[in-house]
């Protein structure tokens, strides 16, 4: 009986092979010693070294270097964990009994929960326009007061979970000597313009919406804030003035925020709108006041 020929490489079996799974380099075939596998080419330590200074100064992925003509496994993993973040924060459901027991902290009064139109999380992703919409108002109270608080779930349920809390702490102690601050209410499946309807409901003469921002691949947990003056159902996005990326330590920190806001409050009123015309000063009047400072200790510091 004569023996068969040796398989070819290009046969239909090993084509068969090829297509599927390919075997993982170092694999034992044909009795033979394992082959280590090939040392990745990665970016010099120099040039290591001047993308690391420059990453200490922001969130984005830059020079990640490479592995070949790829990314290196480390980079490419920690990308799929970044966008699996920002999936889980998009739909973690917001946990409205938790976060009404931390906000009772604040002692603005028992916060109380509303929903838009959208039943689900679904159909606030697919339907923005019923996200906009409240579904019944009936439990808000009824008042006077100048600024109403809405801590809305937005895309960022996690958000307002982890910083919702600390910020409107931050926001009524720096509001609540000059202005008259009502309960806050929670929206859930919200977007921005269901602070309308809700101010409205509440009575108040500046709304700020606390809300959820669209995660990203370098922050997922990013809160904004929307302040509306003399809101109403109707009112565009020209009409509000936004305050973003709040989420300390890496982001603006709450008492940043907080100051940035009662200055366009203060704004707000004496303009008697908000939005596109009412601007944020307090950059500037920090820096003025740095200055005035620099050049008083400087003065002091000569005359001695």
């Amino acid at each position: 009986m004569s023996t068969p020929p040796p398989e070819s490489p290009l046969s239909p079996h090993r084509t068969a092979e090829r297509a599927g799974t390919p075997e993982p380099i170092g694999a034992n075939i044909g009795g033979e010693a394992p082959t280590p596998a090939p040392p990745s080419a990665t970016e010099p330590d120099a040039a290591q070294d001047f993308w690391r200074e420059l990453r200490g100064s922001t969130q984005a992925r830059i020079g990640l270097g490479r592995a070949g003509d790829a990314l290196p496994t480390t980079d490419v993993l920690a990308l799929r964990a970044a966008h699996a973040a920002a999936r889980d924060a998009v739909h973690l459901p917001l946990d409205t009994a938790a976060l009404t027991e931390q906000l009772d902290v604040v002692g603005l009064g028992t916060a109380t929960t509303v929903a838009s139109r959208a039943s689900t999380r679904a159909e606030y992703l697919r339907r923005p326009d019923l996200g906009r919409l409240p579904a019944d108002l009936s439990g808000v109270e009824k008042g006077s007061a100048d600024i109403g608080f809405v801590l809305a779930d937005g895309l960022s349920p996690r958000a307002l979970a982890e910083h919702g809390p600390g910020l409107l702490a931050a926001l009524a102690e720096t509001l609540r000597e000059r202005y008259t601050l009502a309960p806050p209410v929670i929206a859930t499946q919200a977007r921005v313009a269901l602070g309308d309807h809700i101010a409205e409901a509440m009575g108040v003469r500046t709304v700020l919406v606390i809300i959820g921002e669209r995660p990203g691949l370098s922050v997922a947990d990013s809160l904004g804030i929307y302040l509306t003056h003399l809101p109403r159902p109707g009112r565009a996005d020209a009409d509000r003035n936004c305050i973003s990326n709040i989420h300390p330590p890496d982001g603006l920190t709450y008492v940043d925020a907080a100051r940035v806001v009662a200055g366009l409050v203060a704004g707000a009123l004496a303009l008697g709108r908000s939005g596109v015309d009412l601007k944020d000063t307090s950059r500037a009047e920090s820096l003025s006041a740095t200055d005035t400072s620099t050049i008083a200790a400087a003065t002091e510091n000569r005359d001695h």
